[in-house]
């Protein structure tokens, strides 16, 4: 009986996807145009939307007929910045060598989960051992419920940089790691550096330009390529179908990252205005992860929180982010939405729609940015990013009208993504 009831219960989706569900929505967004539609009804059919009809449409009796009547709706959340192998714990820079590599999988099943019922059905994973391959790979073959991930595998640093994974230990533990651990020097290296993440079954490729807040070194912001290491990145990135993103806090690790070609600059903290022009007239998107910020300046208060060369960037850089992200909107910077989770707890990504709006951008435009915005940075427009016909069934509702409270992104009730539904 016991294995029976194994059997039908991780059926119960494959079920669900085989009718055609009808969605009915009180407020439904368009996000490519920025508006909000009344009584409308969604059909879907396997995987796909299969229509949007004004009114509330009746089913047959085989079809699976939902109310979201009392909610908005809008596409599936996409956050183009986190890493679900990991979050923050005061414990976090021993884990290194406490944990093995299962550890970290069996972990990134709980954070998927939680992110995925938050109503994030996409994410752009921005760095992690490699695990976060593994993971994306069990979610695509339905073992774990996650949401669709987009990953860089390991992350590519210089020696010494944000990303090397050496950074911290005592000096017989070091070694000189090379491209296949991420960590690259000199044009030749950084495209050998790029073939591994091809080789390894990244989806995209992510540098850190500059220094870090959470690295175990000094600067949180000195650039750390050359602009020719960051174009040989970038060619062999295009070669190979990629696209990059480059952490940047720093304004002149920016520019370097924007003149070589990079699709996003991660948080860009110490943003100029010679930043802004050259994000504007290169297209480049900004993903600012205020919440990152905020998370690293509150954890940093905590006394042994984080390490002593750790502390003092937190508390500096933190703070700064969100009004960072105030200038750039008004400056008319492409923005497209993402958080930096793991560094603050899994399944609040949300509360990034709330500092976006306190920093002046209309709640609709929030959602944009987790729409249709991310779904262009990721390329992936003509699946993601919008409810539109043909296109990927990937939708939640929440419980109230965000445009009144932002908040209300915290209040997610219903996830369907890939045409199943997850939470109802």
């Amino acid at each position: 009986m016991r294995k029976l009831f194994f059997v039908f219960l991780f059926s119960i989706p494959a079920l669900l996807s085989a009718q055609r569900t009808l969605l009915h929505c009180g407020r439904l967004i368009d996000v490519k145009n920025g508006s909000v539609l009344t009584e409308q009804t969604i059909l879907v059919e396997g995987n796909k939307i299969s229509d949007i009809q004004k009114g509330y449409v009746a089913g047959t009796s085989s079809d699976i007929v939902i109310d979201l009547k009392r909610s908005t709706v809008m596409p599936g959340l996409i956050d183009c910045h986190v890493h679900m192998e990991h979050e923050t714990n005061p414990n976090r820079y021993l884990e290194a060598f406490t944990l093995n590599p299962a550890d970290y999988a069996f972990q990134s099943v709980v954070f998927s989960n939680r992110t995925l019922m938050a109503g994030f059905t996409s994410v752009r994973d921005l760095g992690g051992s490699g695990v976060n391959i593994a993971l994306r790979n069990a979610i695509n073959k339905n073992l774990i419920v996650g949401p669709r991930v987009f990953t860089a595998g390991k992350s590519i640093a210089t020696t010494g940089g944000h990303a090397d994974p050496t950074n911290g230990y005592r000096k017989d533990l070091q070694g000189d790691p090379g491209p296949s651990a991420g960590v690259a020097n000199g044009p030749d290296e950084c495209r050998k550096a790029v073939r591994q993440r091809y080789k390894d079954g990244s989806d995209l490729i992510k540098i850190t330009a500059s220094g870090g807040v959470l690295s175990v070194a000094k600067s949180g912001e000195n650039p750390q390529f050359t602009e020719d290491e960051i174009k040989a990145i970038v060619e062999t990135a295009k070669d190979y179908g990629f696209k990059v993103a480059a952490h940047c806090h720093g304004a002149e690790a920016m520019k370097r990252a924007v003149r070589g070609g990079v699709n996003s600059i991660e948080h860009g903290t110490y943003m100029d205005d010679e930043v802004i022009a050259l994000m504007k007239q290169h297209g480049t998107y900004l993903v600012a992860t205020i919440i990152a910020g905020k998370s690293v300046a509150d954890s940093a208060k905590k006394t042994g929180y984080y390490p002593e060369l750790v502390t003092p960037k937190a508390l500096a850089i933190g703070p700064k982010m969100q009004n960072m992200f105030a200038k750039a909107y008004r400056e008319g910077v492409k923005i497209a939405f993402g958080t930096d989770a793991g560094v603050y707890a899994h399944g609040k990504n949300w509360m990034e729609f709330v500092y976006m709006n306190e920093a002046g951008m209309p709640v609709i435009k929030a959602i944009q940015s987790a729409t249709v915005s991310a779904a262009d940075l990721l390329g992936v427009s003509d699946q993601l990013g919008s409810i539109e016909k043909g296109k990927l069934a990937d939708i939640i509702a929440v419980d109230g009208d965000p445009e009144r409270d932002a908040k209300v992104m915290g209040k997610v009730n219903f996830v369907m993504k890939d045409g199943v539904v997850y939470k109802k």
